[in-house]
């Protein structure tokens, strides 16, 4: 859906100063060619500006640009201790049975003797058995072939953590963006909120 207003969140994105900000976008993804294309074209009229230059700067990262972007990315059933967004974003995980468990690891091992990273896939709203399943489809692909599927899942990635970012998915919401009966979107920044009016990074973003 093509969003023409700017919220709240993007205005104060827009605002703050560059080492804020780039610590933000590098937070959101680990490339750092990506995050200096990012900032260097702000300011943002409107979100969907934002996500397209987000799209277009994905598009351009060499091999090595990848593979520091994965880099950031803890392999499929196991989020990285302590880190709430791969915690959520791999919620499909959450209470996998131990053959469910066992299988992801095994494949994830499998894949990555193959192609030389981890395994990445847009884990937002996927089942584990749906992610499984994805693994066992891709492990026969070519390196080439490859690494652009990791091009596009990093960039639909960066897409949902650009609009978390700039508070498109409201505070409280779960990994699909909906948010549970009784919660208030709309709720004022707490004290000690970080510079994009959200909880301080890494606090106030549950599994």
């Amino acid at each position: 859906m093509t969003s023409t207003r700017m919220p709240p969140g993007l205005a104060r994105f827009n605002a703050l100063e560059e080492h804020a900000a780039l610590a933000a976008l590098t937070e959101a993804c680990a490339s750092t060619r990506w995050a200096a294309r990012l900032l260097a074209a702000r300011p943002y009229p409107t979100l969907d500006t934002l996500r397209t230059a987000s799209d277009a700067a994905m598009a351009d990262l060499t091999g090595d640009d990848l593979a520091e972007a994965m880099a950031g990315h803890p392999p499929i059933g196991r989020p990285a201790p302590g880190d709430p967004t791969s915690a959520r974003e791999q919620r499909g995980m959450a209470g996998a049975s131990e053959e469910l468990t066992a299988q992801m690891l095994e494949l994830n091992l499998a894949y990555q003797e193959k192609f030389g990273h981890v395994f990445l896939i847009c884990a937002t709203g996927r089942t584990g058995e749906q992610m499984r399943d994805a693994v066992r489809e891709r492990i026969d692909n070519t390196p080439e072939r490859e690494r652009e599927n990791v091009r596009t899942e990093l960039g639909k990635i960066n897409r949902i953590r650009l609009d978390r970012l700039v508070g498109e998915v409201p505070q409280g919401a779960d990994s699909l963006g909906e948010v549970p009966e009784g919660a208030d979107p709309l709720r004022e920044v707490p004290q000690g909120a970080g510079p994009l009016g959200k909880a301080p990074y890494g606090e106030g973003e549950g599994a």
